[in-house]
C-alpha cells in the first residue's frame, strides 16, 4: 500500500451501522437513549481485532450520546479468570474509552438465566438431552438435510424439570446430559436445530465461585444480557449473522415473559447486526493461536512487542491516537478484507511524527576521529526536539573530537549517488560541523575499524561560511559521553501476510527468525534518564519506546516502534485486499 493511496483513502464515517441507528432514532425505537455494549470473553488479553469492535462500539453510544457497556460474557469458567478481565478494563481505558456505571458480568445473571430456562420447559420450549455431543452433532445432521430429532425431545415438563434440577444441583458428570432449545430440527440454519443452551461443567467460576455446575451458552446467554441492559443495538463480527436468528429467538421468548425493559414508555426490544471482523496481515488474530504462541514460549508473554495485543502494542510505543485513526480509515462494511498491516503503521508514522521527541543513536557503531579538532575540548551542537512542534523546544549535544556514527554511512568507494561519509567528500554532522575524511585505519582483517578527517572550524552548526552546498547530513553521538542502550529491533512476526491461509501447514513455519534482534547501542547524553514509555524518533533511524516492563532508572532499554519508512515495501512485499 502507497504513501499516497493511504493519504487519499475514502471517507468512511457514513457507514451502514451509523445509518441504522440514525434511522431508529428517528423512528423512536430506543426510547431516547442509545445503548451499546462491548461483550469481550476475559479468556485472554484483547488484540487490534478487538480494537476494531471497541471503536464502533463505544464511538457508536458517543456519537448518538448513549451508553456503551462493558461485559464480561464470562459463561465459560475453563478458560477465564480475573487476569484477563483486569487486562481487558485496562487496554479499553488506555484507548481512551469509559463505560461510567455500564459494567456487567454475564455470571451476575446467571439466576435470572436459570429461571428464564426453567421457563423455556415449562412453556415447552426446552428439554434435557442425554445425547452425547458426537451424537448430538451427528442428529443435527448438515445445512442441506433436515436433521433428526432427539430420542428424548418428547419427554414431560415435569420430567425435564427434574432433570435439570438435578443436573444443577451437580447430580451429573460433565457431558452426560445439557439442556436444549426446542426449535425446529428442520431448519436451513443449524443454529436453530434445538441447540444447546445449557451444559454441564464441575469447573469453579473465576468471579461466581463454586455455585453452579451447569453454565449457560454463549448464544443463551448474550441475548439476555442485551435485554437485561437494556441494548438498543448489538454489534457484532460477521461470523455471528447466522446466529441472529437464535438471537431473535431468545428475545421473542423473553418478550412473551414480559422480561424486556420499557424505557420512556417504549419497550426496547435489542437488535443484532454484524460488520466484518478486522484481518490484518503478516499477523494472526485467533486468541487460540495467540495463546499458543505464548504457551510455547514463541513469544515473550502476552505483552511481547510482537503481539498484535493491545498490551503489546502499548509496550511496543503505539499510541492510542493512532490505532484508533488506524480504525476509523478501515472503515465498517459487511465483506470479508485483509488489511495490511502497512496503513496501521503509516497511521502510527503519522502521530508519532508530531509527539517524538528527537534523539541522535547510532546502532551499529563507526568510530571517527577529527584530526584537527582540539583535544579535551567539548564545543555544543544544537538540535530541535521536534520540528514539527516549536514549544518542545531544542537541546544541547557536546561535540568531541572522537565520536561513532553509523556504519553504514560510510563508503570507502561510494557508489554514483551515495552522498554520506567517503574519503575527499564533505558530509554535515547533524547541528555540528562539516567534516572530510582523509583516511582510514583497518584491523587485520582489513576491516575499517576507524575514520580519519578534518572538520571546518567556520562550518558550525554544519552550514558552510562560504554558502557551499553539502548535500550529504548524517547523525553522530560523542563517545566519551555517549549512553550506552539496550536496543530491541522488533519486525513483522510472520514471514507471510495470511499465516493461516493454507490449512495444511501450520502457521507457526512462517515464524519470522528475523522479528527480533537485540544490538548495543549509543545514543546521546539526553537519553540516559529517558522514562518507561517515553516516545522517540531516533533521527534517520526510526520511531522508538522505552520499553515498560524492562527498563531500569538510569538503564533504558528501547524497543523499536515502526521504522521511519515501510522497509517492507522495498522488498517488493504487495498485499491486495481479499474480499
Amino acid at each position: 500500500m502507497s504513501e499516497t493511496s493511504i493519504k487519499e483513502a475514502p471517507d468512511t464515517s457514513r457507514h451502514f451501522l451509523k445509518q441504522w441507528i440514525a434511522d431508529d432514532v428517528a423512528a423512536g425505537k430506543t426510547g431516547g437513549l442509545v445503548v451499546t455494549r462491548f461483550p469481550p470473553e476475559p479468556n485472554g488479553y484483547i488484540h487490534i481485532g478487538h480494537a476494531k469492535a471497541i471503536c464502533i462500539d463505544f464511538g457508536m453510544a458517543r456519537e448518538f450520546g448513549g451508553q456503551c457497556n462493558l461485559r464480561m460474557d464470562d459463561t465459560n469458567p475453563s478458560k477465564e479468570s480475573d487476569e484477563y478481565a483486569a487486562s481487558i478494563k485496562e487496554d479499553i481505558r488506555w484507548l481512551g474509552f469509559d463505560w461510567g456505571d455500564g459494567f456487567y458480568n454475564a455470571s451476575d445473571l446467571f439466576d435470572l438465566m436459570y429461571t428464564i430456562a426453567e421457563n423455556l420447559i415449562n412453556t415447552g420450549h426446552a428439554f434435557v438431552c442425554d445425547l452425547s455431543q458426537e451424537d448430538w452433532k451427528e442428529y443435527r445432521g448438515v445445512p442441506t438435510e433436515p436433521g433428526r430429532e432427539s430420542p428424548f425431545r418428547g419427554r414431560s415438563v415435569a420430567e425435564n424439570l427434574d432433570l435439570f434440577r438435578r443436573m444443577r444441583a451437580g447430580e451429573f458428570s460433565d457431558g452426560a446430559r445439557c439442556l436444549r432449545a426446542k426449535i425446529d430440527m428442520t431448519s436451513s440454519n443449524i443454529h436453530l436445530r434445538d441447540p444447546v443452551i445449557y451444559r454441564i461443567m464441575h469447573v469453579p467460576h473465576y468471579h461466581a465461585g463454586d455455585k453452579w455446575c451447569i453454565y449457560p451458552m454463549y448464544d443463551f446467554a448474550h441475548s439476555i444480557e442485551d435485554a437485561y441492559e437494556g441494548v438498543t443495538h448489538s454489534m457484532c463480527t460477521l461470523e455471528f449473522e447466522v446466529h441472529r436468528p437464535l438471537y431473535d429467538w431468545v428475545i421473542d421468548r423473553m418478550d412473551e415473559m414480559n422480561m424486556l425493559i420499557i424505557r420512556n414508555g417504549v419497550k426496547i426490544r435489542p437488535q443484532q447486526r454484524e460488520f466484518a471482523r478486522l484481518n490484518l496481515s503478516y499477523t494472526v488474530m485467533s486468541k487460540r493461536r495467540l495463546l499458543q504462541l505464548v504457551e510455547e514460549n514463541l513469544v515473550d508473554g502476552w505483552d511481547d512487542p510482537r503481539m498484535p495485543t493491545i498490551c503489546g502494542l502499548r509496550r511496543r510505543g503505539y499510541t492510542p491516537e493512532a490505532i484508533r485513526n488506524f480504525c476509523e480509515r478501515i472503515g465498517v462494511s459487511k465483506y470479508e478484507s485483509l488489511t495490511d498491516v502497512a496503513l496501521l503503521e503509516y497511521c502510527l508514522r503519522d502521530d508519532l511524527n508530531l509527539r517524538a521527541l528527537r534523539r541522535m543513536a547510532v546502532l551499529d557503531p563507526l568510530k571517527v576521529v577529527v584530526d584537527n579538532y582540539p583535544e579535551h575540548t567539548v564545543l555544543t551542537a544544537e538540535a530541535q526536539n521536534n520540528p514539527t512542534d516549536e514549544s518542545a523546544g531544542s537541546r544541547v549535544i557536546p561535540f568531541e573530537r572522537e565520536i561513532y556514527i553509523e556504519r553504514d554511512d560510510f563508503m570507502e568507494v561510494p557508489t554514483k549517488k551515495f552522498f554520506r561519509m567517503a574519503p575527499g567528500q564533505e558530509v554535515r554532522l547533524r547541528g555540528a560541523c562539516i567534516f572530510k575524511c582523509t583516511g582510514v585505519i583497518r584491523n587485520a582483517a582489513g576491516e575499517v575499524v576507524e575514520v580519519h578527517g578534518t572538520y571546518d572550524p567556520e562550518s558550525r552548526g554544519g552550514n558552510a561560511a562560504d554558502g557551499r552546498k553539502i548535500k550529504g547530513t548524517i547523525h553522530w553521538v560523542p563517545i566519551s559521553s555517549a549512553v550506552k542502550l539496550e536496543v530491541r529491533l522488533y519486525d513483522r512476526l510472520f514471514t507471510v501476510p495470511e499465516p493461516m491461509a493454507d490449512p495444511g501447514r501450520d502457521f507457526r513455519e512462517f515464524l519470522n527468525p528475523e522479528s527480533l534482534k537485540i544490538v548495543t547501542a549509543y545514543g546521546e547524553p539526553a537519553l540516559a534518564d529517558a522514562a518507561p514509555g517515553a516516545l522517540f524518533q531516533f533521527e534517520r533511524v526510526g520511531y522508538f519506546c522505552v520499553d515498560n516492563r524492562d527498563s531500569k532508572k538510569g538503564a533504558p532499554v528501547f524497543n523499536r516502534t515502526v521504522t521511519l519508512r515501510d522497509s517492507w515495501a522495498k522488498k517488493g512485499d504487495k498485499v491486495v485486499a481479499r474480499t
